[in-house]
C-alpha cells in the first residue's frame, strides 16, 4: 500500500507539473518587440538577462519549466540579428542559465525571422509579423523539446506615448508528448513615454494563459508587470532594465531584467 500510495503521489505531482508548464512565459526573453526592424545590412548584438531573487524553491513552478527551481536562477540569452532588407530581419539566440550555486549551462537555441508591413504611419496602427523556432534542453530547463512561436506585432504612437502589443501563439511540434496539442496563448506588451533619447520610462507586461481551448486556472497562469527604464547612449548601446512583479500565485514574485544591445552597419546582402 505504501508503494502504491507513493506512486500515486508521484503521478499526481508529475501531472501538476505538466499543467503548470503550459502557462509559461519565456524567461530568456523579457523583451517587447516594436514595429521597426533593423535596416538592411545592420548587425545587432544583444544580451538579454534576468535573475529571480524571489521565486519558487521547487522546479516546475514560476518561470522554471524543468527540474531546476526558479529561485536565484540567472538566465542570459545572446542574440545576433541581421537586417536582410529594410523590412525583414533574421536572428539566432543562444540561451544559457545559471541555477543557484551551479555553473552556466546550455538551455536551448532559437531562430527567428521578423518583418514589418507597409511604411510607418501609413495605416492607423503599424503592423508586423514574427515567426520563431525554439529548441529546448528538456528536463532541466523545459518539458517541450521543439516549439513554433508566432506573433503579430502592433504599434501605435500617440504623441510621445508608444504602445506595443505582441500576442503570442506557441505550439509544440514534431516531437514530444505535447506535439498533438493545440496552441498556447501568451502576450508581451509595453507602454512607453519617449521623453529623452537617453532616458525614457515605461511599463511592460508579460503573461501566459495556457492552451487557447483549455486555459489554465488563473492561479496557475503567469502574469508580470515590469516598470522599466530604456534609452540609447551616444556609443550606440541601447538598454532596457527594471524589476518585474508576479501577479498570480503561479508567477515568480520578483524578477529583475537588464537588456543591452549594440548595432553596427556591416553591409547589405541583398542590395
Amino acid at each position: 500500500m505504501n508503494i502504491r500510495l507513493t506512486l500515486l503521489v508521484c503521478a499526481l505531482t508529475a501531472l501538476g507539473g505538466s499543467i503548470n508548464a503550459y502557462a509559461q512565459v519565456d524567461p530568456w526573453e523579457f523583451e517587447v518587440y516594436p514595429y521597426q526592424t533593423e535596416g538592411a545590412g545592420v548587425l545587432e548584438l544583444e544580451s538579454l538577462n534576468s535573475m529571480v531573487p524571489n521565486g519558487h524553491a521547487e522546479g516546475g513552478n514560476g518561470t522554471s519549466a524543468g527540474t531546476y527551481p526558479s529561485q536565484w536562477m540567472y538566465r542570459t540569452s545572446i542574440e545576433v540579428t541581421y537586417g536582410l532588407t529594410d523590412h525583414v530581419e533574421a536572428a539566432a539566440y543562444l540561451d544559457l542559465a545559471r541555477p543557484n550555486a551551479a555553473s552556466f549551462q546550455y538551455a536551448g537555441s532559437k531562430y527567428r525571422i521578423r518583418g514589418r508591413l507597409f511604411e510607418q504611419g501609413e495605416m492607423p496602427v503599424d503592423l508586423g509579423w514574427y515567426a520563431e523556432l525554439e529548441w529546448h534542453r528538456i528536463h532541466q530547463f523545459d518539458d517541450v523539446p521543439l516549439e513554433l512561436e508566432l506573433r503579430p506585432i502592433v504599434e501605435k504612437d500617440i504623441g510621445r506615448v508608444e504602445i506595443d502589443l505582441n500576442p503570442i501563439f506557441e505550439k509544440a511540434i514534431f516531437v514530444g508528448p505535447e506535439k498533438n496539442k493545440g496552441f498556447e496563448f501568451g502576450y508581451t506588451a509595453g507602454v512607453y513615454y519617449n521623453w529623452l533619447r537617453k532616458f525614457s520610462p515605461g511599463v511592460e507586461f508579460y503573461g501566459g494563459a495556457g492552451l487557447i481551448d483549455d486555459t489554465d486556472p488563473l492561479y496557475q497562469q503567469q502574469h508580470y508587470i515590469f516598470p522599466v527604464m530604456r534609452g540609447a547612449l551616444d556609443n550606440g548601446v541601447e538598454y532596457n532594465f527594471g524589476p518585474g512583479f508576479g501577479l498570480t500565485r503561479g508567477s515568480d514574485r520578483v524578477i529583475t531584467k537588464f537588456n543591452f544591445e549594440f548595432e553596427r552597419y556591416i553591409g547589405a546582402l541583398f542590395e
